[in-house]
C-alpha cells in the first residue's frame, strides 16, 4: 500500500502509537472487560488517527480542521476510559506510565496543528 502524507505527520504517527499500545493491553483482558471497556478505548483511541487521516484526504483546509477537531475529541474520549480502566484496576501503574507521555505530546501537537490549518487557510483565502 503506497503511503499517504498525513503518515508522515507526528501526530498521526503519535495517534497510531497509542492505538497500538492500547489495542495490545486490551486484548489480554477477560471476554467481559474486553466487551465492555475493551471496545470502547480502542474505538475512542482508533478514531484519533482515523479523523487525522479522514481530514487529510479531503483535501480542503477547513473540513481538514473538522475532523482534527473530531480526533481531539477522540482524544479526551480515550483518556476518559483510560481513566476508567485504572480505576477498574485494568491498567498498571506501568501501563499507565507508558500511555501517559504518549497522549500529553499528543494533546498540544493537535492543537498546534489546528492553528497551522487555519493560518494556511487564511492565507489561502487572501491568495484569491
Amino acid at each position: 500500500m503506497e503511503k499517504s502524507n498525513f503518515e508522515d505527520l507526528q501526530i498521526f504517527q503519535l495517534a497510531e502509537k497509542l492505538a497500538d499500545i492500547i489495542w495490545h493491553i486490551v486484548i489480554h483482558w477477560s471476554f467481559f472487560e474486553k466487551d465492555t471497556v475493551g471496545k470502547q478505548i480502542i474505538r475512542a483511541a482508533d478514531s484519533i488517527g482515523a479523523n487525522i487521516a479522514e481530514g487529510a484526504g479531503r483535501h480542503n483546509f477547513q473540513d481538514n480542521q473538522r475532523f482534527v477537531k473530531i480526533a481531539r475529541g477522540s482524544l479526551h474520549e480515550t483518556r476518559y476510559w483510560l481513566k476508567r480502566a485504572y480505576t477498574r484496576k485494568l491498567l498498571t501503574n506501568e501501563q499507565l506510565d507508558r500511555l501517559e507521555p504518549i497522549i500529553n505530546d499528543l494533546s498540544p501537537k493537535l492543537n498546534a496543528y489546528l492553528k497551522y490549518l487555519d493560518k494556511a487557510a487564511k492565507t489561502q483565502k487572501q491568495n484569491y
